[in-house]
Order: C-alpha cells, then sequence, then structure tokens
C-alpha cells in the first residue's frame, strides 16, 4: 500500500454547501424513492405523514447534541471520537467498527442496485461490469481530495433534490385541479387523507413503520464526521446542521404528503416506486427512465457518502489506537489511502456474495449496516450529555460553547431515550430482528476484543517504555 510517510493530516477544504449536500446525499437514497410508498400502505396517508414528521423530530434532537460536539471538537471521527473520550475506550471502539462495517457494506448494496437499474438501458450487461466501473469512479473521486469529493457530492444530491422540488410543484399542482391526472374525473384533493382515515391499520401499524422512518433519516450524521475536513468549523456545521435538518423535513414530509394525496394506500404498497407511479399519471413523458436516472444518481450519492464515511471512520480508528497506524496515515492530499483501500476492498469483497446468490451472508451484513447507524445516533446523544458534564465539571462555561444544546440535560437524555426506543422496538419488526441477533454479538465482541487484545498490550507497550 502507497502511502506518504510524513503524515501531514487530513485537509480543510469542505465549504458549508458540500457538508449539507454530504448529509443529504447520504438520507435520501432507495428507501424514499422506493420505500415510500410501503410506509403509506402500512401507516396510511395520515399516519405516514405523522411517521415521517417524528422521525424528523428525532434527527433534529440528535443533531443538535452532534452540532455541539463538533462545534468543540472538529474531527473526522465524529461520534466514535467522542464516544471514545467522553463514554469509554471499549465502547467507543466497538462502536467506531460497527459504524465502519456498516457503511462498507452499504456501498456494496448501492454498488450492486446500481447495476441492476443499469439493466433497463443495457439488458444484455453484466452486473459486474456496471458494478467495477461505479467503484472505480468513486474510489477516484474520493482518492483526488476532500474537495473533489464534497464537490461531486454537491451535484449528486442537487439532482436528487431539484427532482423531489418538481415532484412536489407538479403534485400540488395535480392535487388542487391545477393539472388533469390520467383516468381521473376531477382533482383529487386530500379525500385519500379522510377515506383512509388516521391509522387504518392501528397504531401498531404506525408504530412498526415508524422504525423504517427512523432509519431512512440516518446518514444526516455525515456531517459530523466531515467536520474534520472543513474549512471554518465553527460557522459551516451549524449552518449546515440547520439546513439538514429543517430542508430534509421540507423535502420529506411535502413528498410524503403529495404522494399519499395522489395514490390510494391500496396501491401504494404494491408499485415498486410511487414516484414513477405519480409522474407517469400527471403525464410526464418518459416517467420510468427519468426516475430511473434519478434512483440511479441517488444510489451512486450514497455509495459516494458511504465510501467517504466509512474511510473517515478507519481513519479515527488508526489514530486512537483501535486499527493499524497504518490506516491512519495520509497522502500529500490529505486522503487517508490505506482506509480507502481496505474499505473498498471490502465493499467489493461484500458484492461477491450477492453475485454468488449467497443472499443469506449479504443480508446478515446488511442487517448490521442498519444497525450501526442507530447506535452512532445514540453514541452521539449520550457523548454530548457525557461531554457537557465534563466540561462543566473542568470549569468551564456553558457560555462559550460556540454551540450548545438548549434544555441541558433534558434534551439530550429525552434524544438518548428516544434512539434507544427505536433500537428497541427493531425486536418486534421481523425484518429489523436479524440485526439485533448479528449485531449485538458484534458490539460485545468487539468490546471484549478491546479489552482483552488491545488494552492489555497497550499496558504492555508502557511497561516496556517504563522499563527502558
Amino acid at each position: 500500500m502507497i502511502t506518504n510517510q510524513n503524515d501531514q493530516g487530513l485537509k480543510r477544504g469542505m465549504k458549508a454547501r458540500h457538508l449539507f449536500m454530504i448529509s443529504l446525499g447520504g438520507v435520501i437514497g432507495t428507501g424514499f424513492f422506493l420505500g415510500s410508498g410501503m410506509t403509506i400502505h402500512d401507516a396510511g396517508p395520515a399516519g405516514a405523514v405523522i411517521s415521517y414528521l417524528v422521525g424528523g423530530f428525532i434527527m433534529y434532537l440528535t443533531m443538535l447534541c452532534l452540532g455541539e460536539l463538533s462545534v468543540a471538537m472538529p474531527v473526522s471521527g465524529s461520534f466514535q471520537t467522542y464516544t471514545t473520550k467522553f463514554i469509554g475506550p471499549g465502547t467507543g471502539f466497538a462502536v467506531g467498527w460497527l459504524y465502519w462495517l456498516g457503511w462498507a457494506v452499504t456501498v456494496a448494496l448501492e454498488f450492486f442496485s446500481a447495476s441492476a437499474l443499469m439493466q433497463r438501458w443495457f439488458p444484455h450487461s453484466e452486473l459486474w461490469m456496471w458494478s467495477l466501473i461505479f467503484a472505480g469512479v468513486l474510489f477516484a473521486l474520493n482518492a483526488l481530495s476532500a474537495k473533489a469529493f464534497g464537490e461531486t457530492e454537491f451535484w449528486f444530491a442537487s439532482i436528487k433534490v431539484l427532482a423531489i422540488i418538481l415532484f412536489i410543484i407538479l403534485g400540488g399542482a395535480a392535487i388542487f385541479g391545477l393539472i388533469d391526472m390520467k383516468g381521473a374525473s376531477s382533482s383529487p384533493g386530500f379525500t385519500n387523507f379522510v377515506s383512509a382515515g388516521w391509522f387504518p391499520n392501528g397504531f401498531s401499524a404506525l408504530f412498526v413503520t415508524m422504525i423504517a422512518v427512523n432509519f431512512s433519516f440516518q446518514g444526516t450524521e455525515l456531517i459530523g464526521i466531515a467536520s474534520g475536513e472543513s474549512e471554518n468549523p465553527e460557522k459551516t456545521i451549524p449552518r449546515s446542521i440547520r439546513q439538514t435538518v429543517w430542508r430534509t423535513l421540507f423535502f420529506f414530509v411535502l413528498a410524503i404528503g403529495v404522494l399519499a394525496a395522489l395514490m390510494p394506500m391500496a396501491k401504494a404498497g404494491k408499485v415498486e416506486s410511487p414516484f414513477v407511479v405519480v409522474f407517469d399519471s400527471i403525464g410526464i413523458p418518459y416517467a420510468a427512465d427519468i426516475m430511473n436516472f434519478v434512483i440511479l444518481t441517488a444510489l451512486l450519492s450514497v455509495a459516494n457518502s458511504g465510501l467517504y464515511a466509512a474511510t473517515r471512520m478507519l481513519y479515527s480508528l488508526s489514530k486512537e489506537g483501535m486499527a493499524s497506524p497504518a490506516l491512519g496515515r495520509v497522502n500529500k492530499r490529505g486522503i487517508p489511502m490505506n482506509a480507502l483501500y481496505i474499505t473498498i476492498g471490502v465493499a467489493l469483497l461484500s458484492l461477491l456474495s450477492a453475485f454468488k446468490a449467497e443472499k443469506t451472508v449479504f443480508e446478515w451484513l446488511l442487517s448490521l449496516a442498519g444497525l450501526g447507524a442507530q447506535v452512532g445516533w445514540i453514541a452521539i446523544t449520550a457523548s454530548q450529555f457525557a461531554f457537557r458534564r465534563k466540561f462543566i465539571r473542568d470549569g468551564g462555561k456553558v457560555e462559550d460553547l460556540k454551540f450548545k444544546v438548549p434544555l441541558f440535560p433534558i434534551l439530550p437524555l429525552f434524544a438518548t431515550t428516544l434512539n434507544l426506543g427505536v433500537l428497541i422496538s427493531m425486536a418486534f419488526d421481523p425484518a429489523q430482528r436479524l440485526a439485533l441477533y448479528l449485531g449485538v454479538p458484534f458490539f460485545i465482541g468487539c468490546y471484549l476484543y478491546y479489552y482483552l487484545v488491545i488494552k492489555k498490550r497497550e499496558k504492555t507497550a508502557a511497561l516496556q517504555r517504563k522499563a527502558i
């Protein structure tokens, strides 16, 4: 592996617009474009909107906690570093490795799914060929510089955002009768909300749906990971967090509201992409091809963000003494190339399991991906609580913090409770239960490995230094 022996550290080249779009890149993906119809089908039109509002509220509380930590300590390891410093190194070790594995496997899934989309236009092409092409392009972009990655993610995410804005405008016009829908004698208005009722499948259906909705908001924490390479973090991080929270809520809630108004509840869960159906019913030519392109962009955007996040997490683990020192070295452009090599390698190895039809192994790894993100959110809120207590105990003044969480300690404790509730509620969803079966032993295994191997090694090294 080629590295620069003179480690110059990560470069601060990202602007506020890069941070904002990076967080959107991790959030707006296939779960939103493809899975939103199932949310409407299970929770009902009004229930789906409520689910996204509640999920957005949890995201808002979590991002407030991340904002205080990231401005006070703008490091690339983000919540892994904060967990190590303010909760415990064993917990930080387990959180970091679980989060890294989750994103590395997610990158593999995005490559595979993007390759499948390409077969719409090139039906006789091989999936592995497109996967290698996408992997090569995103690897090159991540290897250039943090700024090059940020600029690419800005344009990737921009396409998704523009598609959603267009959908909201055209869908809103159709709701109020400004645009005629195919096969409809009158504008639909909000009759779907009235006919279906608040909770047509019961309140328990809303509860289970909120689990998936909360996962759809995850990716916003990438702001914290990118903070170590942002220009003027005291200004860019708070601005990016505010923009991300409110604009994500705006895009998600309005788009879901439009979908729920235009698609009957029973039909919403039976189509591959409700966005394609609505665009087609409004009369947008080549609706399927347009959305195929938008979803392709969304997949590559998530893969791009995931590759960046996993690489920086591995870099942070190395700097904390929790991974090989080689993974913490950077080249002249400030890129931790060894960490990037390992991450892209694991992503491609995970991809092989899907090509060989060994779906069980791949599903196990993917279940860890969702768990890793949720554990990351719990780590953020718990670390902010521990940080503030230590800051005050050490004589710090709250008014000196450039960005601070209000209503301390109520807000971080409430946010931690809500995130723990989402984690526990995974046990009630058969599709998510596997994550607990695999993730809990993995987390405990990492925790034990740290104290039985790494901690013991550190003590031995310290004794040897004293003897010298």
